[in-house]
């Protein structure tokens, strides 16, 4: 790094891809770095926090029940955040620009229609403004509890940012290529039609991604694309796997929400494995380089959702080598990495790893 803790991009790249600048696959990721590379502080960060259902208790894995929900509103109108919409903050890591201290963004998923009739009214009286990614498939399908074109539109009016979730919400990664495009030009064509323009956010559905989804995103033309892992974003986060905190009933309460919205991106280049999708190599071989500047590395710990804690290798001043014995099971596996910060905060780096 250079003197101050500050490089070009073009030398970021070549610490960050080393010798695989080769694969084309792989190069046409660089355009999701941000243009400088900067050390982590807090108000370079920003935390995401996701929804799907509200009050409907029935469901309790995707649903957050009112009392949480304003106890989060309430949190967010109280505290010191400041509440930005998820293009402007995109917008500024890709920039280059500072982001606000607890820079915090709203998020739902899937156009349920207690998104209408319970979250954008609490939303529009704390004056909040969200983000609803929409499935078109589902929309189109008229389901009762599924919302309509007309109520998508009322949302957007209402101070909803509406973002693309493809058209059938698929497990992507288990698609092929020729399959997802398809997938996601059906919804863009279907967005157009029905709200003049196609979103420039995307969200891979249930979170699940791979190098060569994240490649299609950039391609398709999205300024970004958001996953469902726990995690802070900041100038070394992938546009193009962006962290999302899920809320739900279990993961709601008021503790875990303030842990979340306090977050900050834990600073990393050099990150192994670099697609998130597990082949033959399981379990993978994961490490990563803290970014200059990054305080309490003797304090770090890794976890793993099928494993449990994780052995933690130092190799020099930043060099993290995370050494995980047991395999990961089919289907989603997080890895979330953290260090304290000042002020009851952390610093935190989470992935989502899909085996097939």
């Amino acid at each position: 790094m250079a003197s101050g803790g500050l490089t070009t991009i073009n030398e970021f790249r070549r610490r960050f891809f080393g010798k695989c600048m080769a694969s084309a696959m792989l190069t046409s990721l660089l355009a999701a770095m941000p243009g400088l590379w900067t050390e982590a502080l807090g108000g370079d960060s920003a935390a995401v926090v996701m929804y799907h259902r509200f009050g409907e208790s029935q469901y309790p894995s995707t649903n957050i029940t009112i009392e949480q929900f304003e106890a989060h509103l309430e949190e967010l109108r109280n505290g010191e955040y400041a509440v930005l919409p998820l293009d402007e903050i995109v917008a500024k890591l890709k920039g280059g620009l500072a982001l606000p201290e607890r820079a915090v963004a709203i998020t739902i998923d899937d156009a349920y229609r207690s998104v209408l009739t319970q979250a954008l009214p609490r939303l529009k009286e704390a004056g909040f403004p969200f983000t609803l990614f929409v499935a078109t498939d589902a929309v189109d399908s008229r389901l009762k509890n599924i919302l309509n074109w007309d109520e998508v539109r009322e949302i957007e009016a209402g101070g909803g940012y509406i973002g693309h979730h493809g058209a059938s919400h698929p497990h992507m990664p288990r698609n092929s290529a020729e399959r997802n495009k398809e997938d996601i030009e059906r919804a863009s064509r279907r967005f157009i039609k029905e709200l003049g323009k196609r979103p420039g956010l995307f969200a891979y559905p249930y979170g699940e991604s791979s190098l060569e989804l994240e490649k299609m995103a950039r391609e398709a033309g999205f300024d970004a694309a958001l996953g469902q892992h726990s995690g802070a974003m900041g100038p070394s986060t992938n546009l193009y796997y962006l962290p999302r905190f899920a809320m739900n009933e279990k993961y709601g309460d008021i503790a875990r929400f303030r842990l979340a919205v306090n977050t900050m991106e834990l600073p990393v280049l050099d990150i192994t494995p670099i697609d998130s999708l597990i082949g033959d190599d399981n379990p993978p071989a994961i490490g990563f380089t803290v970014g200059p500047g990054q305080k309490g590395l003797d304090r770090l710990t890794c976890f793993t959702s099928h494993a449990g804690e994780a052995r933690i290798d130092r190799l020099g001043d930043s060099r993290i080598e995370v050494r995980i014995d047991e395999p990961f099971p089919r289907g989603r596996t997080r890895l979330n990495c953290t260090i304290p910060g000042d002020g009851g905060r952390w610093h935190w780096l989470g992935r989502q790893f899909f085996l097939p």
